[in-house]
């Protein structure tokens, strides 16, 4: 090779080396690792997810009971509600500080096994055990549940027949940012896009509900359907609607949309779920967790008004 050739070539390829290992490392969301024991509370082995009511991790968060994705299969399945466990935490800062922060678990042991947390409500639904949830799958129809909105009414899933239907759950009390307030910030946005969409605004509905029967009366919903949309307008409410079902009917409608819960020392520890229903009253998709994308139920809802699978 030409002496001359080799040395305009090689600075090049250590300069284009040197470029992509810069950008790599710019990309790359800042990793922090912290020590982490706790007991599992519920079992979500088809999303790789638990409940757990963890202990306090110095410098870093509080004792609480949260839900944590766990990284592998394996881990996961090896858990149990009332296991004691010792993990990591590693949490991911992406270098857009806009972004919220993503977390999981790895390097879960099970230290010991425990007694599953007793909850007349989480423990059984039908007499069978709540750790494994349905799933809603698309083309399933929906129960006709009944629920109490944010006007005091009764109103059941029957009424939206022939609408797109989106429906997710909330908890008013809900401290974690990425969690409930998350979610209804996304259902706010969804709102005004659908409305500004003259190929869906009238063919749209949305419908959050509480399973915190017991605090979230309709004045509170009401209160917090204005705090979300940023409008104390009472037409709100003729597009995005917040109920609560009864006390004696919630475990039925949380096991069926794939939703855990677990009342505990005056509050109440959760996954989160969200379905889009065609109008056709049958599961169009459905999301477990807070992770999808506003862009995406706009999508699927224009898929279930064309009747699109």
């Amino acid at each position: 090779m030409h002496a001359s050739f080799v040395r305009f070539v090689l600075p090049v390829i250590l300069l284009c080396t040197a470029f992509s290992l810069a950008c790599s490392k710019h990309s790359a969301p800042s990793l922090k690792r912290y020590p982490f024991t706790g007991r599992v509370v519920l079992i979500d082995k088809a999303n790789q997810s638990a409940i757990i009511d963890g202990d306090a991790i110095p410098g870093f968060m509080d004792a609480m009971a949260m839900e944590y994705k766990i990284k592998l299969a394996a881990d996961a399945n090896q858990l149990a509600a009332g296991d004691f466990i010792s993990a990591e935490v590693v949490l991911a800062q992406s270098k857009d500080k806009d972004s919220p922060p993503d977390y999981w678990l790895e390097n879960v042991k099970v230290v010991s096994h425990g007694k599953a947390p007793a909850s007349k409500d989480t423990d059984k639904v039908d007499g069978k055990p709540t750790a494994e949830l349905h799933v809603p799958t698309a083309g399933e129809e929906v129960p006709d549940f009944h629920f109490t909105n944010q006007s005091a009414k009764h109103i059941s899933l029957q009424q939206y027949r022939g609408q797109v239907l989106l429906v997710t759950f909330i908890y008013t009390r809900c401290p974690f940012p990425d969690y409930c307030p998350r979610v209804g910030a996304q259902f706010a946005q969804l709102n005004q896009q659908l409305a500004a969409d003259p190929a869906l605004a009238g063919k749209t509905h949305l419908l959050c509900i509480s399973f915190d029967p017991e605090h979230d009366t309709p004045k509170v919903l009401r209160d917090y359907g204005f705090s979300l949309a940023h409008s104390r307008q009472a037409a709100l409410f003729n597009r995005w609607e917040f109920a609560v079902p009864r006390v004696a009917d919630l475990p039925q409608i949380a096991s069926y949309f794939g939703l855990t819960y677990q009342a505990e020392n005056g509050l109440i520890t959760h996954s989160l779920s969200t379905a889009v229903i065609g109008p056709d009253g049958k599961i169009f998709s459905w999301y477990h967790g807070s992770e999808w994308q506003v862009s995406k139920l706009v999508k699927d809802t224009a898929g279930a008004v064309r009747g699109q699978g």
